[in-house]
């Protein structure tokens, strides 16, 4: 049997982390699968990280990432360098992943091209077209052009039929980030503080809320909403320490300075890499995000999550009991950090360590359909 060219196409950083375990293991498997790797560097800083912490090297990367970029310019510069890459490596399967521009221009591209599409984490759904702006669009797009859509649970699954898709294009995987993270908590769970500036202050507090955000729907007044709302939980707690690896984005950079720098037991940190994060992520008590890879690594580590987002297209871990949603709303995220920080009942019931997104085996599943062999189901 011939080898299969599989060419991976990713930008960001979530992305990165999502495929690299599905990167490692094609290579693994170079008797089945001809492994190319083309990176846009959408985010540039925080892609390279993940490529270093899982020592993936492209074989082309595009770079594309310009200062204050906007959606328009971002998707024609993607577009027209992928012209050229589809007609230098001529692949048999463009892999993509997630939600970004980067998938939506890169699935688009090898229908553009006539390849076979195969489009991992396929089938979230807000049912807003405008939360998360413009992701859930980015999501429908690529799953239009699809061959093979890896949803990673049933109800994504169920999303995929409601809107039509034949029955026997989709394959219940797992979702690949609780490949990566299952791999790379082994790695660094007994290693010291990655931040040496940290390590005292985190023997000094015993309980320490690790924090994120990035997202557009956030940006202005929601995010001013969050940092009061951080500012006075940390008030309210001088015994908790507050960790925030600040996102580059200028507009998350300015909210968080503005309200968060200089309190007594705040910490803002640049972005973290990868294996550092999953560190943190480790030793948190509870975390407050509205990352989407989070809600779905946090509740494999059984740490409690709080999602700063009024919707979310990862309902499963809500539906556990694993997770709460408590937007941009200051009185909802004090309250809930506050009663997680004082109420053990109500702590324990979110920190269950129930994982409803993978078993680690996410990986081999997709390449065993890629490859035309048995496919054992994930069943949650």
């Amino acid at each position: 049997m011939s080898k299969i060219r599989i060419m991976m196409i990713f930008g960001t950083r979530p992305e990165a982390i999502k495929l690299a375990p599905l990167i490692l293991l094609a290579q693994k498997r170079a008797d089945q699968f001809d492994t190319l790797v083309v990176v846009t560097a959408q985010h540039r800083e925080m892609l390279d990280d993940v490529l270093s912490a899982f020592h993936i090297k492209p074989n082309m990367d595009l770079d594309i990432m310009l200062p204050g970029q906007t959606l328009f310019g971002l998707t024609s510069r993607i577009f027209a360098e992928m012209e050229k890459v589809m007609a230098t490596y001529q692949p048999d399967v463009v892999v993509v992943q997630g939600d970004t521009t980067t998938t939506f221009a890169g699935a688009m591209s090898g229908y553009y091209a006539g390849k076979k599409i195969a489009y991992v984490e396929a089938g979230l759904r807000t049912g807003n077209k405008w939360a998360p702006f413009p992701e859930e669009i980015y999501r429908k797009a690529a799953s239009t052009t699809a061959d093979y859509l890896f949803a990673p649970t049933g109800e994504t699954r169920q999303n995929l039929l409601k809107e039509g898709y034949d029955p026997g294009l989709i394959f219940v995987t797992g979702n690949t980030v609780i490949d990566s993270l299952l791999w790379m908590a082994e790695q660094v769970r007994d290693q010291p503080c990655p931040v040496k500036d940290l390590a005292p202050v985190l023997e000094r507090f015993p309980r320490m809320v690790l924090i994120t955000g990035h997202r557009r729907e956030n940006f202005g007044a929601p995010f001013q909403n969050i940092c009061l709302a951080l500012k006075k939980l940390s008030q309210a707690h001088p015994d908790v320490c507050f960790v925030f690896p600040v996102h580059l984005n200028p507009h998350v950079q300015t909210s968080v300075r503005q309200n968060l720098e200089g309190l007594p037991n705040f910490f803002l940190l640049p972005p973290l890499p990868y294996p550092h994060f999953i560190w943190f992520m480790q030793k948190a008590h509870i975390i407050i995000t509205d990352s989407g890879g989070i809600q779905e690594e946090a509740p494999a580590l059984a740490k409690p999550v709080l999602v700063t987002r009024k919707v979310t297209e990862r309902p499963e871990a809500l539906k556990a009991g694993v997770v709460k949603l408590v937007g941009d709303d200051a009185d909802d995220i004090i309250q809930s950090a506050g009663r997680l920080l004082d109420d053990r009942d109500f702590y324990r019931s979110l920190a269950r360590g129930i994982s409803p997104y993978g078993d680690g085996k996410a990986s081999e599943r997709i390449l065993n359909v890629l490859a035309g062999l048995p496919f054992d189901e994930f069943k949650g």
